[in-house]
């Protein structure tokens, strides 16, 4: 077995463990005010031993596509910071980890991709460009009922748990 079996091995036994979906819970997050990246990312943090809190810090400015400039869905920003937490401590100088890490994620965004047509924040709205505030919309039933954002909190959360986290009994 060579280091880089030894390694995968150990990652599987490292894996976060999920007693049972959450992809309702972050719908149900997003609907509640969160933006998508914070809905994804905040559902799952504390499998990484990241309390709620730090994880709506930490996303606050992914969401609308990196605040508000309708590029990449905070979904996926989500999914990739999620990834970087399931594959544990990287050296800087290791460029297999990285390359792992990174095919990893790759893999992720293109299941996303593949489902939902982009992860362009702008095309999957389909709108076009690039929104010239940075003033999030107000919450409005109105506001839920245009956005398809629920869906694609629904779908990264799907991927999320099919791809990174190990089912618990």
């Amino acid at each position: 077995m060579d280091n880089r079996d030894k390694h995968d091995n150990e990652k599987q036994a490292d894996k976060a463990v999920l007693k049972e979906s959450r992809q309702e819970q972050a719908v149900e997050a997003f609907l509640g005010g969160c933006n998508c990246a914070q809905a994804v990312f905040s559902t799952y943090a504390d499998l990484f031993g990241i309390d709620r809190q730090t994880a709506m810090n930490l996303t606050n400015s992914l969401g609308g596509g990196i605040s508000r400039l309708r590029e990449v869905c905070g979904t996926v920003s989500a999914m990739a910071l999620l990834t970087g937490l399931a594959e544990g401590d990287v050296e800087p100088t290791d460029l297999k980890a990285r390359e792992r890490v990174y095919k990893r994620t790759r893999d992720l965004t293109a299941k996303f991709e593949e489902e939902n047509g982009s992860l362009i924040c702008w095309e999957l709205l389909h709108i076009l460009g690039r929104d010239s505030s940075s003033r999030p919309s107000e919450r409005t039933p109105e506001y839920y009922r245009k956005r398809p954002c629920a869906k694609f909190v629904a779908c990264a959360a799907k991927i999320v748990e099919q791809e990174l986290l190990e089912p618990g009994e």
